[in-house]
């Protein structure tokens, strides 16, 4: 039986929930679990990551960090509350398959506009239901992340050696360049009247979108920030046309190693001394600009539960995370960056778990940058006050503008 490598459903009847067939995840090693298929029928192939949060299913599967990857939700009951308008962190659905180990029957919630699996159905994206997926996370984290294929419908009919071919013939996360396929194709401005603002914005800040979820502008825009997203195929050009106070890179998917246009776009405002503040992917281009390398982590951190160390503060904050990557960077005491025009560098925040760069901090330039997600949909708050922290960095900024212009002109007129 062929194998189609499509996550889209051509039949008629495609937003009419299908019958429940048989479903087949098959890992890279050969390892395979077989359930019942969830959402569409057919073939999705990506990467196989597990996340931990025990809420915002929604909220998951629209963030743009996890294209081209296998979710497999640890929390047992997925699909209860159903879905609705408002929680979307993007304009689709993003991961390439679903897997769930109990999928709600019918939702039951006063916010609730339609089913999960009419959702998956309606936008293709391809699941299973019914596998042990405490057992599928236990052999991702004994043995990394893989690549892997969800089959059901006529797919699932194939050969285990066909389903485990068209796996291992399918594209590896390391080298993959995704943040243009997700981005926006024209910028778009959120202002802070539309989100509870009274007067004139504070600042604008030029955000370029390399995978943003929806809720980050708007954490901005609350604080009375005017936000301008870019794509991310934007230029100096791009970001010195609007304007703005500060310069911010979002989250998103794929290799870091690819992202060498981003990587020269941020050392040109860093030349420029433009504030700088950078979430997830953006925490990695920084790490990046300043000569840092990058590498794969075994499993990512991906969930709402994950415990970071403020080394600022010492406090510890509980964090929302989808990364599969991170930083290379000294842990302990600031250091000159490979980069040597940007100066001194600080580890400003370290993962509990595994002492993995969570976040970075320059001592000599206005920029610092976080590898988890301070807007929190869904997730816990703890990390809010970094939003405050470039506001705050802006003002400081602006404030010596002017100090340093007269000493410029003190200095011509000597």
């Amino acid at each position: 039986m062929p194998i189609v490598e499509s996550n889209k459903v051509t039949d008629s009847k495609a937003a009419t929930t299908p019958t429940p067939s048989a479903a087949v995840l098959v890992l890279e090693d050969g390892r395979m679990f077989r359930g019942r298929s969830y959402g569409a029928q057919g073939t999705a192939l990506g990467e196989a990551v597990f996340a931990t949060g025990m809420t915002g299913y929604q909220e998951t599967i629209t963030d743009p960090s996890y294209a081209r990857q296998l979710v497999v939700q640890t929390a047992p009951h997925i699909g209860n509350t159903g879905v609705n308008s408002d929680d979307a962190e993007s304009r689709r659905i993003w991961v390439a398959g679903y897997i769930v180990r109990d999928a709600a029957r019918r939702p039951s919630n006063w916010r609730s506009e339609r089913s999960l699996d009419d959702e998956l159905v309606d936008q293709g994206i391809v699941g299973i239901q019914g596998v042990d997926t405490r057992a599928i996370t236990r052999h991702l984290r004994e043995h990394k992340t893989m690549r892997a294929g969800i089959f059901s419908g006529e797919a699932a009919q194939a050969t285990d050696k066909e389903l485990l071919d068209a796996v291992l013939a399918s594209a590896p996360m390391e080298g993959a360049a995704l943040a243009e396929e997700v981005s926006i194709d024209e910028a778009y401005i959120v202002e802070p009247k539309d989100h509870g603002w009274e007067g004139e914005p504070r600042f604008s800040i030029a955000a370029v979108d390399l995978g943003i979820k929806a809720m980050t502008p708007v954490r901005f825009a609350e604080r009375g920030v005017r936000v301008h997203v870019l794509p991310a195929t934007s230029t100096l050009d791009d970001v010195n046309a609007v304007n703005p106070d500060g310069f911010f890179m979002s989250n998103g998917p794929g290799d870091p190693a690819t992202a060498d246009h981003q990587v020269s776009l941020l050392r040109s405002v860093l030349d420029e001394k433009l504030p700088y503040f950078g979430i997830c992917f953006g925490n990695q281009i920084l790490g990046r600009a300043l000569g840092f390398g990058t590498y794969k982590l075994r499993y990512g951190h991906r969930g709402i539960n994950q415990p970071v160390m403020d080394r600022r503060t010492g406090k510890v904050e509980i964090t929302s995370q989808n990364h599969g990557f991170a930083v290379d960077a000294p842990l302990n005491g600031s250091t000159v960056a490979p980069e040597e025009r940007y100066g001194r560098v600080e580890v400003s925040h370290v993962s509990l778990n595994d002492d993995v760069v969570e976040g970075l901090a320059c001592l000599d330039i206005p920029a610092f940058s976080v590898q988890y997600h301070p807007e929190a949909a869904a997730g816990p708050h703890d990390a809010a006050y970094l939003f405050d922290r470039f506001i705050d960095l802006m003002a400081d900024t602006k404030a010596a503008a002017p100090a340093k212009n007269n000493d410029s002109k003190t200095e011509d007129k000597k």
